[in-house]
Formats: structure tokens, C-alpha cells, sequence
């Protein structure tokens, strides 16, 4: 077979031969130049080899031949694979593989023959490229390209429904009939999966079911060379069934039942009832009614978008006394089932709930809410309103006792009783406030007569209606003034009023002028304004730079009321074109109305008052004065003496243990002790001569005066001792101060002033006037 081949390749040389051996021959040098050049050519085709051969090596792959002629002419091979792979015998240029080639590692190989001269290696020809092809052979099994495949496809899908794709490739050469061309059989799950030639997996079945089955895992085999019985590989596919809305939720209970207080709130939880739904969480759109039962309007039953369960709730607030059980029929469906894949067992579920109602201690309830009273502004008779209500909803039926909570505006305007009732203190005044709002707060007495620490409360509204109890005042936006010159019908200013009533449903405000008798006039506008303009023109400002004009407003009310009010007009300079140029600065408009005047005038009168009763007690108080002075002269069984001491003699009735004469001698000599140091100095008195004939009485005086100036814990040497009753018999007779400074003693106490600091209070006392008063 080989020689075959190489006997073709000399038919079939190629024409680049030629033109390759006439560049070689124009190259090729000569040592003679009389010799003629000869023609020389590789002689070879392309090479082949099959792979895999499994004879002997080496295995004889072609021969590279060359036209020269040359016994020392030597073949020899160049490349990544010469003299390893590829050899080449010297002289006849047979080229052998040392290796069994495989074409899927490398499928061809490049190589470059020389031929050389063996003595001097020396080309005898220029090198030339060859290339050596390996043939396939179908040695190769189909590979999946990985060993596991997902797919997936909605259930219940029609028969011929693409699932995936699985692909597996073979190495061999796709260029020779049936080597690479790969088929594929499903050899597990046939019964609901099928494969085509190119891969692509379908469904052979429409009612698969997710609920039944979710995934399958189907086996796949690919194998080459259609009708051999060749090697071949497996994948594994599995597949999943994805969800569809096919099926319809169920109760997982055929009745509910739950206990709830009356007292819960509107919109609060009841309960929950349940359902099965076997469809994936995206695909469970139960919806809940009312099948039968009177109470859909007291109930609704919600779906919980994450639970599909169903929420009871109240839509109305529960009563215990009206209704203690509530029974009805629920049902669950889906209206976004697919029918087309409606499975039977119903398109809906129902279950019975029966809800009880338990008893709770309830606030009271008002009967009305909001109460809205009316009463007129300053009405001094209306004192009561009217009442609210509230009673106990439970079967206890206390009392019930009402308290207010808060006010608007804050303050003690509005009043509620013990039983409810509305009542006024004093007379509203709309100009404060046009409304008052009061919470009234309701509670039940208990059996021991406590109030419940549970209430309810009412808005309270009492609306004030107006009286026409003000008069307008005056509005204007700036300080009036006129030019001396002024024409007659010059408009001054635009004058405006405003009233804290309501406005008159008569009409306007009514301006006039106190008074016709100078240069302005009034012009009505009958829009709530008026014009105040000059009536002859040409102002005198050297007679007077400012005007006070009165202008009277009424509102048209019922009582119309009115009041004056004085527009201060200054007389300007001005330029030739009528603007202002000077001014004197003057006074602001005063408006004085009735009510300010005579609130003016109380207040005058009040203070008038109460300077005159200050007065009055003042005079009082020095009246009061002289006649405890008077009472000090006529009472001689009152004492005081300055100094404490611890003596007093026999008693009242004993003359003998003492000479109180000897005081009154003292006194009447004009004797004058010796001057002593400050009151609070604690020098020892220095012993005296006692004057001869002043007794023991005088000696004692004496020594309680000494013990009294160096005893610091006794009181301060001006303070006034008072004694009680001394008696009438007794010789001494009264030593009070306040007998002897009476009016009508000729007794002269000049002298207490030389007897030092200790004596000056005592020497005040008895050296004043007669006719002063002392206050003690």
C-alpha cells in the first residue's frame, strides 16, 4: 500500500517543483565555468499516516527523494518532531514514525528535508518543507460537556414542550462521514421525556403535576456512527416542575370558634381561620366572604398576603347587652385559578365561625356628641344651658357623675354639675371669645360610692352670640395733614372704622362731624368710608398749626351705639406743586369713646376714695394715741423702774426695814450721782463718798447699780421695766414714770440727763412736754 502511495506522488509532483528547482539551479555556484548547470528537483508528495496503528513501530510514513546525483549525497530531516517522532534513513530517504500518532492530540506536523554532501555537509540542494497528515479513525467516544443538566418546564404543560438542552462532542474528525456525528437516546424517563438528535429534551405526557412529583431526573446517552453498536456516554438531567395556580385553597378546620371582650376596637383582631393551598406561596391568593349569617356588616374577613390566612375584624364596636354570640358561614376560594387545568374537588371550601362575645366593665356612653349650646353675650339671667347625659351600658346601670376635664380658652367660664348640667357663672363676652369648649368626663359610682377609674368623655360647645355692646373706632393709615393753601374740596384723608361686633347686616358705618362750625367738611363714600376734605380752603397758621377735628361714628346696630373720635390735623407749608415742606411735630389722634370715659372716671373716683379712707385711719390711729396717754397719767398703781434688783424691803405693809423717803429726798436735793464710763464697760466704779443721810436705801440703789454695769447678761440698761400693783398703803407711793410726768408736777428732772448713758431714755421720758405723745 505504501509503494502505491509513493508511485502516485511521482504523478502527482507538484508544478512549484519546477519553478523551486530553477531558483535552486540559478543559486547553486559551478567550480567550472565551462561546465553546464544541471537541473535538479525534490522529488515527494504530501505524506499520510493513519493513527492508532497497531503494528510493529516504526511505521514506514513516505520518502523524500531529490533529482541529484551524488554517491556521498546524505537525507536528513528538520523540525519540532525530526529525529524524535519522525526519522529519515540517510540514502534512500525513507521517513518512519517512532510513535503512534493520534490525531486528536495533533491532527498534522511540519517538517523541513535537506540533502547534503556527507564528506563536507555541504547542501546540495536548497531545503524544502513537507507536511505529514494523520488520517482519523473513529477511536473516539462522545463526551457530554458536563456530567449533570437542570432544566425546567411549568406543570401540566402540553405534550412536545421544550424542556432543555444537552450537548455532548466527539474528537474525532468531523470531515469523515459518521465520525463525529452524535445521536442521543434517553435510556431513564423515557415514559415522560424524549430527546431529538440535537439535543433538545421535551415532554411526551400533559399531565404532569407538581403536587404529585416536583422534580425528575431523567438519564441521557450520546453515541456516534448511527446503527453501530459503538461505545457511547451518559449525562443526567433533571428537571423540575414549576408551579402554576391549578389548585384552590381548603379549610384546614370545618369550623372556627374564638372569644373576644366587647369592649375590643373597630379594626382589631378577632382571629384567624386558616387554609391549605398545595400551590407555592406566589400563586395563593385565597379570598374570604360571607356565605351566610346577618353579620357581614359587623365582621370582614382579610387575607394576610404572607400567611393567606384570614383576619377577622369588627368593623362596629361590640355590645355584650345586644349580642353575646355571633355564628356564620365563611368560604375561601381563588378567582385566579387557571380553569384550564381545574382539577375536581370543588372550587371552593366552607367552614362555620362562631364568635363569642364576653362582658367587660364599660365606660358610661353619652346619648349625644357632640352638645352645642347658644347663649347671648352679656346676659346676666341666663345662668343654666341645659345638660348632658351618659348612662351605664352595663346590666349594673350605675349612677353616673360628671367632672370637667379641660377648658378653651382656660379659665373658670363654663361650668358642669354633679349631674350634668351646663351652667354660667358669670355673663360671656363674644369680643374674648366667640366660642367655649369645655370635656366632660363621665364615671360610675361604684356600690362603696368611689368613682370608676374608667371614663368616657364629651366636646362640650357653647357658642356666643353677638350684642351690639361697642362702638366703631376710627381707622386711618396716616397722620392727617393739609397745605395752608388748600382749595376748597381738597380731600385731607380717607378715614375708615372697625367695630369688635359683628358686622351690622343694615349696611355701613354713619360718620358725621361734632361740629359744622370750621374749615372741614365730611363726605360719606358708602363703602364703610368717608372723606375728610376743606370746606372753604386758605389756613391761617399763625392762628393755629393744629386742628382738632371730633368726628362722630355710628355702627347701626341694635342699639345703634356711637362714639367721637378727635383727627389731629396739622397745617402745613408747602411748595408751589402742593408737596409738604414743614410741619410741626404734634400730638396723635386721641379717640375716646363713652365707655372709656367712664372707665376714666372710675378709676379717678377709686383712688379718691381710697386716699380719703388712709387718711381717716391715719387720724384714727393718732386719737387712739392720746387716749392711752391719757389713761397712763390716771393711773397711779402702774410702775416701771429701769433697773431689776432683788430687794424689795418688809413688803407693802413695812415701813421700819426701809426709808423710802429717802428717794423722794434724792430727788428733791437735786443730788447727782458721779459719771460713770460707757454702758458696756466692765471697769469697776470707784468707791465714793455716800452723801450722809441717804440711808440704806441709797447705799442699795448704788450697789445694784454696780452689779447691773459689770453683769453682761443682763437686759439693755434702757430698757423699761414694768411693775405690777404696788399698793395704796405703802409710804413710798407709786414709782412709776408715768404718775410723775403728769402735767401738774413741779418736779424738775433735768438732772437724769447728768447721770449718763444708763439714764437717757428715763431723762427723754420725764423731760418731754406735757403735750407730747410717746409711743411705747
Amino acid at each position: 500500500m505504501n509503494h502505491l502511495i509513493l508511485l502516485f506522488s511521482l504523478f502527482l509532483t507538484p508544478a512549484f517543483a519546477d519553478k523551486e528547482s530553477q531558483e535552486t539551479a540559478q543559486t547553486f555556484s559551478s567550480n567550472s565555468a565551462s561546465h553546464k548547470r544541471l537541473k535538479r528537483d525534490w522529488i515527494w508528495n504530501q505524506m499520510h499516516i493513519k493513527e492508532e496503528i497497531d503494528t510493529p513501530l516504526p511505521h514506514h510514513v513516505g520518502k523524500i527523494t531529490s533529482s541529484v546525483r551524488n554517491s556521498n549525497a546524505k537525507y536528513i530531516i528538520e523540525g519540532e518532531y525530526a529525529n524524535t517522532i519522525f526519522k529519515v534513513e540517510e540514502t534512500s530517504g525513507d521517513v518512519y514514525a517512532f510513535e503512534r500518532l493520534d490525531r486528536e492530540k495533533k491532527a498534522e506536523y511540519e517538517l523541513t528535508a535537506l540533502i547534503i554532501d556527507r564528506r563536507n555537509n555541504q547542501s546540495l540542494e536548497p531545503p524544502s518543507k513537507f507536511i505529514i497528515k494523520v488520517y482519523d479513525i473513529n477511536d473516539n467516544v462522545p463526551v457530554f460537556v458536563q456530567k449533570v443538566f437542570n432544566g425546567s418546564v411549568p406543570e401540566m404543560s402540553p405534550v412536545g414542550t421544550s424542556v432543555t438542552k444537552v450537548t455532548a462532542v466527539d474528537a474525532d474528525d468531523p470531515t469523515v462521514t459518521g465520525h463525529a456525528t452524535v445521536t442521543y437516546q434517553v435510556i431513564k424517563g423515557d415514559e415522560y421525556f424524549t430527546v431529538d438528535d440535537s439535543g433538545v429534551i421535551s415532554t411526551t405526557r400533559a399531565d404532569l403535576d407538581r403536587e404529585n412529583q416536583a422534580t425528575y431526573e431523567i438519564v441521557v446517552k450520546a453515541k456516534d456512527a448511527p446503527g453501530s453498536s459503538g461505545d457511547s456516554s451518559t449525562a443526567t438531567v433533571i428537571i423540575t416542575l414549576t408551579d402554576i395556580n391549578d389548585n384552590f385553597p381548603v379549610f384546614k378546620h370545618p369550623s372556627f370558634y374564638f372569644k373576644v371582650p366587647e369592649n375590643i376596637s373597630v379594626g382589631g383582631e378577632v382571629g384567624r381561620v386558616k387554609v391549605e393551598d398545595i400551590d407555592e406561596p406566589q400563586h395563593r391568593n385565597t379570598k374570604y366572604s360571607f356565605v351566610r349569617g346577618d353579620y357581614r356588616d359587623t365582621f370582614e374577613i382579610v387575607a394576610n398576603p404572607y400567611t393567606n390566612e384570614g383576619i377577622i375584624r369588627p368593623k362596629k364596636p361590640l355590645d355584650f347587652e345586644k349580642v353575646a354570640e355571633y355564628r356564620f358561614d365563611i368560604e375561601a376560594t381563588d378567582p385566579t385559578v387557571d380553569l384550564r387545568y381545574f382539577k375536581s374537588g370543588g372550587s371552593r371550601s366552607i367552614s362555620t365561625v362562631t364568635i363569642e362575645v364576653t362582658d367587660v366593665d364599660e365606660p358610661p356612653l353619652f346619648t349625644k356628641l357632640p352638645y352645642e349650646f347658644k347663649v347671648k353675650e352679656n346676659d346676666p339671667e341666663i345662668r343654666t344651658l341645659g345638660s348632658v347625659w351618659a348612662h351605664d351600658p352595663d346590666a349594673a346601670k350605675r349612677k353616673i357623675r360628671f367632672s370637667r376635664r379641660r377648658a378653651s380658652p382656660n379659665g373658670d367660664y363654663v361650668r358642669v354639675s354633679d349631674t350634668g348640667i351646663i351652667q354660667l357663672p358669670k355673663p360671656l363676652d363674644r369680643e374674648f371669645s366667640s366660642s367655649y369648649n369645655i370635656t366632660v368626663a363621665a364615671q360610675e359610682i361604684l356600690e362603696d360610692g368611689r368613682l370608676s377609674d374608667r371614663e368616657s368623655h364629651a366636646q362640650v360647645q357653647v357658642i356666643v352670640t353677638d350684642e351690639n355692646d361697642n362702638a366703631p373706632e376710627l381707622l386711618y393709615p396716616e397722620e392727617p395733614r393739609v397745605c395752608e393753601n388748600a382749595a376748597p374740596g381738597k380731600v385731607i384723608i380717607r378715614i375708615s372704622a372697625t367695630d369688635k361686633d359683628e358686622i351690622s347686616p343694615r349696611g355701613f358705618f354713619k360718620y358725621s362731624l361734632a361740629t359744622e362750625d370750621s374749615n372741614f367738611s365730611l363726605v360719606e363714600n358708602y363703602d364703610n368710608t368717608a372723606n375728610i376734605t376743606v370746606r372753604y380752603g386758605q389756613f391761617n397758621r399763625e392762628l393755629a398749626k393744629i386742628h382738632y377735628l371730633p368726628v362722630i361714628i355710628s355702627d347701626n346696630g341694635d342699639p345703634e351705639l356711637s362714639s367721637t373720635n378727635t383727627l389731629v390735623i396739622s397745617v402745613c407749608k408747602c411748595n408751589e406743586k402742593g408737596n409738604f415742606t414743614f410741619c410741626e411735630e404734634r400730638a396723635k389722634q386721641v379717640g375716646v369713646s363713652i365707655q372709656a370715659l367712664v372707665a376714666i372716671f372710675i378709676c379717678i373716683f377709686t383712688i379718691i376714695i381710697l386716699f380719703a379712707v388712709i387718711a381717716l385711719l391715719i387720724l384714727l390711729r393718732k386719737r387712739h394715741k392720746k387716749d392711752l396717754g391719757g389713761l397712763g397719767r390716771n393711773v397711779a398703781e402702774i410702775h416701771e423702774q429701769l433697773v431689776t434688783y432683788d430687794e424689795e424691803g418688809g413688803g407693802e405693809m413695812d415701813t421700819t426695814s426701809y426709808d423710802v423717803s429717802v428717794l423722794n429726798s434724792v430727788r428733791k436735793n437735786g443730788m447727782k450721782p458721779e459719771a460713770l464710763p460707757s454702758p458696756y464697760a466692765q471697769v469697776q466704779k470707784p468707791p465714793g463718798n455716800i452723801t450722809s443721810g441717804a440711808g440704806e436705801m441709797e447705799m442699795m440703789i448704788e450697789v445694784k447699780k454696780d452689779e447691773a454695769d459689770n453683769d453682761r447678761d443682763l437686759l439693755p440698761y434702757d430698757t423699761l421695766h414694768i411693775y405690777g400693783y404696788e399698793g395704796a398703803e405703802s409710804i413710798a407711793e407709786s414709782l412709776s414714770s408715768l404718775g410723775s410726768g403728769s402735767s401738774d408736777s413741779d418736779i424738775d428732772y433735768d438732772f437724769l440727763n447728768d447721770w449718763g448713758p444708763r439714764f437717757k431714755m428715763l431723762a427723754e421720758l420725764y423731760g418731754s412736754e406735757p403735750h407730747e405723745d410717746f409711743v411705747y
